[in-house]
């Protein structure tokens, strides 16, 4: 098998939340660039048609789908959607994710724990086992849950946002092993510290940025694209041997 076989989409639907900026995008337009027809989803359709038009412009396949991926009622929208334009999902990347506070647990809020655990952790609970049935039916399919080193190692000021993806990475382990009878792998990957808009926080205080980077064995913060290329390799029959999987991409941190 030649090196462009194994890594090839050509034939599959990936849809991917959270798929109009950061991590998001850059797997989309890899996906694309790869073969697939590609599902982005988010809240606004305008951010999601400017990005699916470029990916076309570029010759690859894209639809963008907004729908609210927080609760049931939007997750059955996305799938039921993309069942109808393309008629099964292959890939599905649960890459959405919110952090809307930054401090010690004991100052945390119902609300900011509500909304964490039903956008990091309920969210892809629900779209995994929607896609569930189309996956199965069509022999397999791989499911990438996009986690954090966070889940790993808490990190000061990210506590429920740590505890959100430790249960997303347990979520990935339980539902590997109870869906490869079904020919459905289920991995996580786990970023460090990404220049995204999404960690803007951490990477735009000086303060912070040092902390982060000083002990990294790869002394800087990665890239968007470095994380698309492990969930091209996880969606590809090059990883067909591995599920339950934790991958890290975090320059060493948690060495």
């Amino acid at each position: 098998m030649s090196t462009h076989q194994i890594f090839s989409l050509e034939g599959k639907v990936a849809v991917i939340t959270g798929g109009s900026k950061g991590i998001g995008e850059a797997i989309a337009r890899l996906y694309a660039f790869a073969g697939a027809k590609v599902v982005i989803n988010s809240r606004k359709q305008e951010d999601l048609d400017k990005v699916a038009e470029d990916i076309k412009a570029q010759g690859g396949e894209c639809t963008g789908i907004a729908a609210n991926a927080g609760d049931l009622a939007g997750c059955k929208v996305l799938i039921e959607k993309t069942l109808e334009r393309y008629g099964k999902i292959d890939i599905l990347v649960n890459n959405a994710a919110s952090n809307p506070i930054y401090g010690p647990v004991l100052n945390a809020e119902e609300w900011a724990f509500d909304k964490i655990m039903n956008v990091n952790v309920k969210a892809p609970f629900e779209l995994s086992k929607l896609v569930h049935a189309t996956m199965k039916a069509n022999g397999g399919g791989s499911i990438i849950n996009i986690s954090s080193i966070a889940g790993i190692t808490p990190d000061p000021g990210l506590g429920l946002y740590s505890v959100s993806k430790a249960a997303l990475n347990m979520l990935t382990k339980v539902t590997a092993k109870e869906w490869g009878v079904d020919g459905i792998r289920v991995n996580s990957i786990c970023p460090g510290l990404i220049k995204t808009k999404f960690s803007e926080a951490l990477w735009q205080n000086e303060q912070i940025l040092n902390r982060f980077v000083k002990n990294l064995p790869i002394a800087r913060m990665g890239t968007v694209d470095e994380i698309a290329g492990l969930a091209l390799f996880l969606a590809s029959d090059a990883s067909g041997y591995c599920t339950g999987g934790i991958y890290t991409a975090d320059g060493g941190t948690t060495i």
